[in-house]
Formats: C-alpha cells, structure tokens, sequence
C-alpha cells in the first residue's frame, strides 16, 4: 500500500478544486482510489492544510461517544463524520459503533497497549526467616511421610517372607 505525503495529499486537493480533474482521475494519475481523494478534500474543507498533519492519538470513551452521537443527529456518514472530528480512519467510527451496540459503554474504554510488565523476582526466603508456624507444619509433614514409608517398607517385607 503506497503511504502518500502530505504534500501529494494537498496537491491532489488543489488540482481537483483548481477543476483540473475528478476524482477518479486524480486518484488514478497519483495510484490510489477516488474514495481516498473525496475524503482528503473533505478534511481539507473542513481543517484546511493542517488536515493532513499527522497525529496520533488515544481518543477517550467519552469523544468516542460525542462522536457517534454526532453522526445519529446530524446523519453524516462516517466519512464525513471522520473528516469533521479529524479522526485518520472512517472504519474507526465503523468499529466503534458496532462495539457500542454489542457490547456497550465499557467496549469504547481505551485498551491498554504494549506487553505486559515482567513480574519482579520472589525473594528466597532462608527456613531460618520463615516462620515458626510454617516450620511446624513442615515438621508435621515430614514425620507423616516417614511413617507412610515405614509402613510400606514393612508391608513389602512381610509380603517377601510369606512368598
């Protein structure tokens, strides 16, 4: 996919508002749709040359909201409704009304990029900081343990002497 630059974008804009050709034949002359020229002279309309500044942004559940009412009340496309907010992609607007109306309120909350953080090393504790409960226990595990072996050691004893 061919990135243009902000440049090509508002040449483009001129020569079709100079009437030096249509959509169509713009996007073709430059290697790209007439869709694509129709909705860089709509935020040209409506943002002039910064229109075509690239910025990134986290938009919050809150304009996210604003916007969709926006495009209920006034019944603007998403097109047009990306080109008036100056949001970089109409599907945006497109994913985001879908998520509301499945999912609702909770589905506009910003997600949190990235990977998540490594969880710090546990510090080894030596048995003399443990507790003295929890060595107790041990202790208590232990001699069970040794008790189970004895009597399976006998059990197997007993078992040879009668074969």
């Amino acid at each position: 996919m061919v990135k243009f630059t902000s440049e090509d974008k508002l040449a483009a804009v001129q020569q079709y508002l100079e009437g030096k050709g249509t959509y169509a034949s713009i996007g073709a002359s430059i290697g790209t749709s007439e869709n694509m020229v129709r909705t860089w002279a709509m935020l040209y309309e409506h943002h002039g040359e910064e229109a075509f500044k690239i910025s990134y942004t986290s938009y919050t559940a809150q304009f996210k909201i604003d916007v969709l009412n926006y495009m209920n009340n006034h019944g603007t496309s998403s097109n047009e409704t990306a080109a008036i907010f100056k949001i970089s992609s109409p599907a945006s607007i497109r994913k985001w009304r879908i998520q509301f109306a499945t999912q609702g309120l909770d589905a506009l909350e910003p997600k949190k990029k990235g990977r998540p953080t490594m969880k710090k090393e546990t510090i080894k504790v030596t048995p003399a900081e443990r507790s003295i409960e929890a060595l107790q226990e041990e202790i208590v595990d232990l001699r069970m343990e040794i008790a189970y072996l004895k009597k399976l050691n006998a059990l197997v004893q007993s078992k040879e002497k009668l074969q």
